[in-house]
């Protein structure tokens, strides 16, 4: 994951969406979930926007 987020700063990439709805958030733990999210906040070091997926099969969960 650390390594995605250098090519996409190298890229020029303006912001990434990690657990966005589209990938596979759906069949990760909340635990699991919240841990991508970290990785990538620390690894893009504010070079680029981090858009956290907070996307879910029950509201309940997406709001957590």
């Amino acid at each position: 994951m650390k390594e995605l987020v250098e090519m996409h700063v190298a890229q020029g990439t303006d912001g990434i969406v990690p657990c966005g709805t589209t990938g596979e958030s759906p069949t990760l733990s909340h635990d699991e979930h919240r841990r991508v999210v970290e990785i990538v906040v620390e690894a893009a070091r504010k070079r680029l926007h981090v858009i956290a997926g907070t996307g879910s099969n029950a509201t309940s969960e997406a709001i957590s």
